[in-house]
């Protein structure tokens, strides 16, 4: 056998022992009654495997990427949509994309973030009220109850900033309807390019601008106070396109330079703006 060839045994070897202790680990918690949560699979996974610390952090001032947990359960059930790892819609890229993040945040910007990945929170935990800036990954998987709405339009009306990123053009109609639920006589807006948010860092041109997206681009949309353009922006949509994507692969030159530099230029801007506005 060839060196490479058995490599390729030893590694399929390996897997299907790993994936047997798996099966047999899964099946002895469900006979306990003690089947735990995909967040805190993950979050064991983020600190075995990258390094980071797994908990949400306290509260200390700095800023902390925060992300929505939300059940997908509602609207996704029976789709089978769920990323390569096993996770569900609300946690794609997590915890690489928050991390890189916050290293290109710090290295460029005076902004003091916590690094070690960061924050998870449903929209009803009261703690989620410390934090200036929502990102929220595939919100067309997003079915929120009564309470979690009215938590969402009080985290807008009181100062927050909610990014809506990671979905594809036909879930697009969807969210832009949802908001308008969510955020009586508000309505989601389409932006030109000029508004302060695409200028509080670098200054972006969304015209020209490469980026990830699900093909044609992406339709931005935003939430303005008193639905005026001239007062602060609330939410920014990234309609039809991946730019948390663009921040976890990064680092592994399956993402082209250019297209990551972009996608990171975007969500430092999200951040100085939310942190400015």
């Amino acid at each position: 056998m060839i060196p490479h060839r058995r490599t390729r045994a030893i590694v399929a070897a390996l897997a299907a022992l790993m994936l047997l202790g798996l099966d047999a680990a899964a099946a002895s918690a469900q006979e306990r009654g003690r089947r735990r949560s995909w967040l805190d699979r993950a979050r064991d996974r983020a600190a075995g495997i990258f390094g980071i610390q797994a908990p949400n952090t306290p509260y200390d001032g700095r800023f902390t990427f925060v992300r929505l947990h939300f059940d997908a359960g509602r609207r996704a059930m029976g789709t089978g949509y769920y990323g390569s790892r096993g996770e569900p819609p609300w946690a794609h890229d997590y915890p690489r994309a928050e991390t890189h993040l916050m290293k290109i945040l710090k290295e460029i910007t005076f902004v003091d973030p916590y690094m070690d990945g960061g924050n998870v929170f449903g929209m009803q935990d009261t703690e989620l009220f410390r934090y200036p800036v929502l990102y929220i990954s595939e919100p067309g998987f997003w079915a929120p109850s009564e309470k979690e709405m009215e938590a969402f339009r009080n985290y807008l009306l009181k100062g927050g900033f909610a990014i809506f990123d990671d979905f594809s053009g036909w879930d697009l109609d969807y969210v832009l309807e949802l908001l308008e639920r969510m955020l009586p006589g508000l309505r989601p807006l389409p932006l030109t390019g000029s508004e302060p948010v695409f200028d509080s860092f670098f200054d972006i041109d969304i015209a020209t601008l490469a980026v990830d997206s699900y093909g044609g681009g992406i339709r931005w949309y935003g939430v303005f106070e008193e639905n005026d353009r001239s007062k602060r922006m609330m939410a920014i949509l990234a309609g039809n396109g991946d730019i948390g994507e663009a921040w976890e692969f990064s680092d592994t030159g399956w993402v082209p330079i250019d297209i990551s530099n972009n996608a990171y230029k975007l969500g430092v801007n999200f951040i100085v703006y939310a942190m400015t506005h």
